[in-house]
């Protein structure tokens, strides 16, 4: 009976045990997430330390603290001061500042510092949670040695220091040396500027400047130009005014600054776009030239690559005036002036073709293969010279027939000679080149003279062809008017009965003939203008100087003359031998 009410007892002791157990673990169990329990941190004052800032430190606090909130985390501080390092450890919400310092690391189990600028000066924090007492062991970061590449590079550089100071040096000398040239270049240009004296014949002190020649008539602006070329750094210069636009590039009178005054130069500057660089290349290798140096031949200055705008300019003398065909539209030219006009362009035309120079130095033939009105410059004297050589050619002789083939059908269909719409160029004879060119200066012989008061009515300016093409006709319509219908700019029979004008056009015929071996050369063409007008300013001398009875008025008498006879007698007088002119 004791045994089974001791049975009994223990049954029922069991039995309230595991009931509180079970009490116990439904309260802890449905308790709210709201109450964590709160973290245990070593929390200790300010105290001196041994711990170096290097590797592992033990804080030593002796002070072990549950956290106030359970928002809190331990919170450990290394602080150096003058006297030595101290420790600082405690607990602290991470969301509020500490010594101005926002704790952002606190999510780890380890106490690794960091270095924080705090209020008080430079210190190392390191904060950590959910591990007991985690802010007495500080991690604080090793120092890394350099590599043994850095310190071998850190050799080669202090070695290479002296040679590296060396070359700044010799570079800087260098560029001294440049600075210097091109200042003595400029003093010897402005001084030749200033012994320039203006050209006998009429030119006025613009004309001058822009053309910048000597009175010897050389063109030292260009040498001093060429020798500008080979600087670094672009002339100053700025653009005033857009006075030209091509196929190919801009023309635009500018202000050359001369760097020593406020004075400066007209001169015009042609901008080829960058992707025009073999235009620009082409024109600046013939204008470079020397050879080509003419007073009816544009003055070259210069030559320059823009990089930065990513343009190519040519510098070259600025003509107010602007070009033929501009000054054509505007006026009207008188007999003298058309002479001074188709004599210079001539001449012009001459000396490119020419295979030697005056002084009987050989040198390379050019045709220029685009002439034309708007390619051709009125000077203040009322001369012309030849520009825009985009297209030209050098005849070398080193030049294949292939190479002469691949220079292909270019120029202005307008003023394309018959051969060259056809196709049909003579590439073993570089004779047939300069033809072509003779065919255009005849074309623009025609306009010239169609503008002239001599021949009686005048009418608006009109390119050649006129309104037999468009505006802008292409290949095959020129095609059907010079090669089909053998048409040509017309010559009214008024223009005839003006000895000089009739002579002019007689010329004018033979430069424009079918065949191109038929064609005067620039050269004779010359030389007709030159005799031709001598030869009727002599006769002006004789009529003026003829004795006249003004007892007998001159009545004018209808005489019936065979026209035609009369004026081809008068021509054939004047007309000059073209072979002998050229022997000559």
């Amino acid at each position: 009976v004791v045994w089974h009410r001791l049975s009994r007892e223990l049954k029922v002791s069991v039995f309230i045990v595991k009931c509180v157990t079970s009490f116990m673990m439904c309260v802890f169990s449905g308790m709210p997430s709201f109450y964590p329990f709160s973290q245990l941190c070593k929390f200790c004052d300010l105290e001196p330390s041994s711990c170096s800032g290097t590797g592992t430190c033990i804080s030593n606090c002796s002070i072990t603290s549950t956290c106030a909130d359970a928002n809190e985390v331990c919170v450990a501080i290394w602080w150096k001061n003058e006297t030595g390092f101290s420790i600082e450890t405690l607990c602290h919400d991470p969301s509020m500042p500490l010594y101005g310092v926002i704790l952002d690391d606190y999510n780890s189990t380890t106490c690794a510092m960091k270095e924080k600028n705090t209020t008080h000066g430079i210190a190392h924090f390191c904060s950590c949670k959910d591990e007991e007492e985690c802010n007495d062991k500080l991690l604080f970061s090793p120092i890394v040695d350099p590599p043994q590449d850095y310190k071998l590079m850190s050799v080669i550089l202090v070695s290479l220091l002296p040679l590296l100071v060396m070359g700044v040096i010799v570079a800087g000398m260098f560029y001294w040396y440049q600075a210097h040239q091109r200042h003595m270049l400029h003093q010897e240009w402005e001084n030749s500027i200033k012994k320039r004296k203006p050209r006998a014949g009429g030119l006025d002190c613009s004309d001058a400047c822009a053309i910048m020649m000597d009175d010897d008539r050389s063109d030292s602006s260009s040498t001093h130009a060429n020798n500008l070329n080979h600087n670094t750094e672009p002339l100053p210069i700025e653009l005033d005014l857009l006075v030209g636009k091509g196929r190919f590039a801009q023309v635009y009178k500018a202000k050359l600054k001369q760097t020593t005054s406020d004075q400066f130069e007209t001169v015009a500057v042609k901008i080829f776009p960058f992707e025009e660089y073999a235009s620009w290349k082409n024109e600046k290798d013939i204008f470079s030239n020397t050879d080509l140096r003419h007073e009816n031949i544009l003055h070259f200055l210069t030559a320059e690559e823009r990089k930065v705008e990513k343009q190519y300019w040519l510098i070259t003398a600025f003509h107010p005036r602007g070009n033929l065909q501009e000054y054509l539209t505007h006026h009207v030219i008188g007999w003298e002036e058309l002479k001074v006009l188709g004599s210079s362009l001539a001449r012009g035309v001459a000396h490119l073709h020419s295979d030697h120079l005056p002084c009987g130095r050989p040198k390379v033939p050019i045709v220029h293969r685009d002439l034309k009105s708007s390619n051709i410059l009125v000077k203040n004297d009322l001369t012309c010279c030849l520009c825009d050589f985009g297209l030209g050619l050098c005849l070398d002789s080193s030049l294949s027939v292939d190479d002469l083939a691949n220079s292909g059908q270019v120029g202005t269909a307008r003023y394309m000679a018959p051969e060259v719409l056809e196709a049909r160029l003579n590439l073993e004879n570089i004779e047939s080149f300069k033809q072509t060119d003779i065919y255009s200066m005849a074309l623009v012989l025609w306009e010239m003279t169609s503008r002239c008061e001599a021949i009686g009515e005048v009418k608006e300016y009109e390119p050649a062809y006129g309104s037999k093409v468009r505006e802008h006709p292409c290949v095959e319509s020129m095609k059907d008017n010079v090669l089909r219908d053998r048409g040509r700019p017309e010559i009214p029979e008024t223009w005839l009965r003006h000895q000089g004008v009739a002579e002019i056009c007689a010329t004018i015929k033979e430069c424009w003939d079918h065949d191109p071996e038929a064609r005067l050369t620039a050269h004779c063409v010359a030389e007709r203008i030159f005799e031709m007008a001598d030869e009727m300013d002599k006769l002006s001398i004789r009529s003026s100087s003829a004795e006249k009875i003004p007892e007998q008025p001159k009545v004018p008498v209808e005489v019936e003359i065979p026209e035609k006879e009369v004026k081809i007698t008068e021509i054939q007088e004047f007309i000059v031998d073209c072979s002998v002119s050229d022997e000559k």
